[in-house]
């Protein structure tokens, strides 16, 4: 028998391998990641015994979920920008004040009348059901090419609402507790209403105090990182210990607080804090469902599947109509919202820790809110998550189809590039700071954005989902490399293109590889040959591979000099020949190379420069 110290740390390597490797499937696969993920953990729990938390982890299971919720919520609070919010045209703040209430009751008369729950369960247990949260929302949404505003509204909703239900939740025990000893319900209420003020206002000081100390170099670079990590957990621990359950609370407001600071020392985080949250909700997942005790569900009830029925098809779809009601969202956004709602950690996590407290209050009912809390998180994943993507193409609120290119830089190459790839219906869009270097663009009728890419409001006026590739081809190369570096945590470090000499880097004169992006040509053209190549009439041409026509006649077909570009998949994907690697074509695929103008055309240039 292995050691408590070796089977814990077998368990947590455990944990990492299927939570992150059923992320890796779901991104291989396109299946949702939540069901995936849930999945690996009944596996490793339930069903083969590997993964057992209570007995491995006892009682620090509960404060290690709880500071992992409450990291991952701050995370989401720090993608909340006030900007966004403005663009759901009122409809976040319709959900949190008019759609928690109207859920709440619709949930408590779900949970009485069909459930079956005695009154004060019931009023509890909907409370709990008014969250979605992020650990579900996020990979879901994450997975899906959902439109800009259906997205916003659900991300806003899933990381405002988390801190509401567990308020609620906390408003009802608290009531019941306290009405024995002949407390009020306003008592109850006012006394949460402070308790949530304190903490809204603790993690609202810490934001600031983050916010003074970070930009004025109080925080060395190496240290940032890790000193938020540890503020956020203090924060939500000091708040919990004021008032239980309002640390969610704080640790929101200090992520939505910092998040519109415009503080630049937290753009170099960002990829840090973002790993974090993927690891952190790939664990938790697998903890939650290796969790899952099937004894328990063997007290699922007939009466227990109407409930989920009505809490999909009539609670959640009422609370979002009703809440939306005369507003500007179109209707198929409001369907689309009105759909989508799955449940996850936040509450079976409140659930079972209100049911061990009611059952010491003597509500023999409070034993099934883990049976119940369990169906629900598992009816809604799977109900949602693999209905996401048709239901958003049947209402239609996708983002864009096909993903195209976006090219930075208003050059005869980019525009003739551009003209190309319009040609074989690929979108493209080009990106310049000047009004007359897009002219010809847009004379042209290529799309264009007129601004510069690396300022701030780009992520407020331009979407970034809609392109698959980034290729930045203006004729400085410092700044093409500048803007592969900014936008590979976005884009993909494998999908940030540049022109610029790739192939020496022994050069002192040259960039290191680690700041730009993947050349545009296996040859590594710089932008000084591009140049001298338009002057000369280089062109582009398009070479469909076929099973009469295979690649390697398409390299024999080439004209001396010439180099491959890209290659268009036959499903729309973009795969570009680098100095580091190249595509490996197939019948039907598309072929785009740059080659020099025929002899006599460039013989004829130079006796008349001669």
């Amino acid at each position: 028998m292995l050691p408590v110290m070796h089977s814990q740390a077998l368990v947590i390597a455990l944990i990492g391998i299927l939570g992150i490797g059923a992320q890796w499937i779901a991104w291989r696969t396109g299946w949702p990641a939540i069901a995936l993920m849930l999945a690996a953990g009944v596996i490793g729990g339930p069903v083969t015994g590997l993964v057992n938390p209570e007995q491995t982890f006892g009682e620090l299971l509960e404060p290690m979920v709880s500071i992992a919720v409450a990291l991952i919520l701050f995370e989401g609070g720090l993608s909340l920008n006030f900007r966004e919010l403005r663009k759901t045209d009122g409809a976040v703040t319709r959900l949190v004040l008019l759609g928690a209430p109207i859920g709440w009751v619709l949930g408590i008369l779900a949970c009485y009348y069909i459930a079956g729950l005695v009154w004060p369960v019931a009023v509890l247990f909907a409370g709990i059901l008014i969250v979605t949260g992020p650990t579900v929302v996020i990979p879901l949404l994450r997975q899906s090419n959902v439109a800009a505003r259906p997205r916003a509204v659900l991300k806003w909703e899933a990381i405002v609402n988390d801190p509401v239900g567990a308020l609620a939740g906390v408003v009802t025990y608290e009531y019941l507790r306290r009405a024995e000893a002949g407390g009020t319900l306003i008592a109850v209420v006012a006394a949460l209403i402070a308790a949530a003020a304190v903490a809204g206002l603790i993690g609202w000081l810490a934001a600031r105090a983050v916010g003074w100390a970070f930009p004025r170099g109080h925080v060395p670079e190496y240290l940032k990182a890790p000193v938020l990590l540890v503020a956020v957990i203090g924060v939500f621990v000091l708040s919990n210990a004021i008032q239980q359950e309002t640390g969610l609370l704080a640790v929101t407001v200090m992520g939505i607080a910092l998040a519109n600071m415009r503080l630049d020392s937290l753009r170099d985080i960002h990829p840090f804090k973002e790993n974090i949250t993927v690891l952190l909700i790939s664990g938790v997942f697998v903890l939650l469902s290796a969790s899952l005790d099937l004894t328990v569900l063997r007290q699922f009830e007939w009466r227990f599947a109407a409930f989920l029925l009505a809490l999909l098809f009539l609670v959640r779809p009422a609370t979002v109509l009703l809440s939306l009601a005369f507003s500007p969202v179109p209707w198929n956004e409001r369907l689309f919202v009105a759909w989508i709602a799955p449940r996850g950690i936040v509450a079976i996590a409140i659930s079972g820790l209100f049911a061990l407290r009611l059952d010491r209050l003597g509500y023999a009912d409070g034993s099934i809110l883990v049976t119940l809390s369990f169906a629900v998180v598992v009816a809604t994943i799977l109900a949602h998550g693999f209905s996401i993507r048709p239901v958003a193409r049947l209402l239609k609120v996708t983002g864009a189809s096909d993903r195209g290119l976006l090219i930075v830089g208003a050059t005869p190459f980019s525009l003739s590039l551009a003209d190309q790839l319009r040609q074989l219906a690929v979108p493209v869009m080009i990106a310049d700071n000047s009004w007359q270097r897009l002219a010809p663009a847009r004379q042209s009728g290529i799309p264009t954005y007129h601004g510069e890419i690396l300022a701030e409001a780009t992520e407020d006026r331009l979407d970034l989902t809609q392109f698959q590739v980034l290729a930045a081809a203006s004729d400085n190369e410092a700044y093409n490399a500048l803007v592969c570096n900014e936008f590979a945590p976005e884009v993909g470090r494998d999908n940030v293109y540049q022109l610029g000499d790739a192939s020496d880097d022994e050069d002192p004169r040259a960039l290191p590889e680690s700041l730009r992006g993947r050349a545009l040509f296996a040859s590594g053209l710089g932008v000084e040959d591009i140049l001298n190549r338009e002057a000369e009439g280089w062109t582009f041409r398009k070479t469909r591979i076929s099973e009469q026509f295979a690649f390697e006649d398409a390299k024999a077909d080439l004209p001396d000099g010439a180099d491959m570009l890209l290659l268009l998949r036959k499903g729309g994907a973009l795969r570009f020949f680098t100095h580091a690697s190249g595509p490996t074509p197939q019948q039907g695929d598309t072929i785009l190379s740059y080659v020099p103008p025929p002899r006599s055309v460039r013989d004829n240039g130079k006796g008349e420069e001669a």
